[in-house]
């Protein structure tokens, strides 16, 4: 693993890149849900998003070294991990939607507390006091946002909190695929599983909506490549440096939402996350403090 300081530069750079194209395309999302089905965003997503996958599989040194395969024996494991994505995305979108963006995107950042819950399950790792406790600060902050019992509440609220679900399996189950095969390939896997899942749940549900406009279109194609491009940059910041190293500078993702809500569409919901804001980051960053110096999580929380 590189961890010079211009290596680990780089990796901030790219993590922050990634998160402000999430955001983005989080932007582009709230933009269109009013005019298509969240599933159809989805589903468009994905598709446009395999460009940037299969850019980051034929560069990828490690694919071609192992011979190009392009099958795995895991590959139920693989398509699997695409279905958590799918069904995460459809929840995230369906919940920037309906609620404020920076609200939504916060409430996502519950997953690294899920990843730890996960990991007792699936991966039979221990966990300790303190990432117990981190578990503990974390819930306590997205009840707070949540506030539930109060006229704030709303089922959408949830929505966020199925989405982290849905990513944090993706994320814990990526360590149960072999060791030998190569990172662009996994990601290619859960690319695919991702489309097949969006488009499943797009035809069972509401069907296709014709594009009313040129202009639509152009969004539709952007967003999947701004998502596309927002995972080859993750990918490219977790190659770098371990992923603990990294895990504060997500927590940009954070002022990125409030500042492009803010500025796209008049939300300023500073009551709504105060203090509980606080809560999520804290319990993020202690399990992130617990787990320096590990090998850990099996790389990064794509939240696309």
């Amino acid at each position: 693993m590189l961890t010079a300081p211009s290596h680990f530069a780089r990796a901030v750079f790219y993590i922050l890149l990634a998160i402000l194209l999430f955001d983005l395309q989080g932007v582009i999302i709230k933009f269109l849900g009013d005019r298509y089905p969240v599933q159809q965003l989805a589903s468009f997503r994905n598709v446009f998003g395999l460009i940037p996958s299969l850019l980051v599989l034929v560069l990828s040194r490690e694919w071609h070294a192992r011979g190009r395969i392009l099958g795995i024996r895991q590959w139920r494991l693989g398509l699997l991990r695409g279905a958590f994505i799918a069904a995460a995305q459809y929840c995230f979108y369906l919940s920037i939607t309906k609620m404020e963006l920076a609200t939504a995107s916060t409430l996502t950042f519950i997953s690294p507390v899920l990843i730890t819950l996960l990991s007792v399950p699936i991966l039979k790792h221990h966990v300790g006091i303190w990432r117990w406790l981190a578990v503990l600060i974390g819930f306590i902050g997205v009840v707070l946002i949540m506030a539930p019992g109060t006229e704030v509440f709303t089922p959408y609220s949830l929505l966020p909190i199925g989405a982290a679900l849905g990513y944090s399996l993706s994320t814990v189950c990526v360590r149960l695929v072999d060791d030998d095969v190569p990172t662009a390939l996994i990601n290619m896997y859960a690319s695919v599983g991702a489309l097949a899942g969006a488009l499943a749940i797009l035809f069972s549900t509401t069907g296709y909506q014709g594009v009313a406009s040129a202009a639509d279109w152009l969004l539709l194609v952007t967003m999947g490549l701004v998502g596309g491009c927002a995972v080859l940059a993750l990918i490219n910041a977790y190659r770098l440096t371990r992923p603990a190293s990294l895990s504060p500078f997500e927590y940009f993702g954070i002022p990125f939402s409030f500042i492009l809500g803010w500025v796209f569409f008049d939300e300023a919901p500073f009551a709504r996350l105060i203090p509980g804001v606080f809560l999520i980051v804290a319990g993020g960053l202690l399990i992130a403090w617990r787990e320096r110096g590990k090998r850990i999580d099996g790389g990064p929380i794509i939240t696309d």
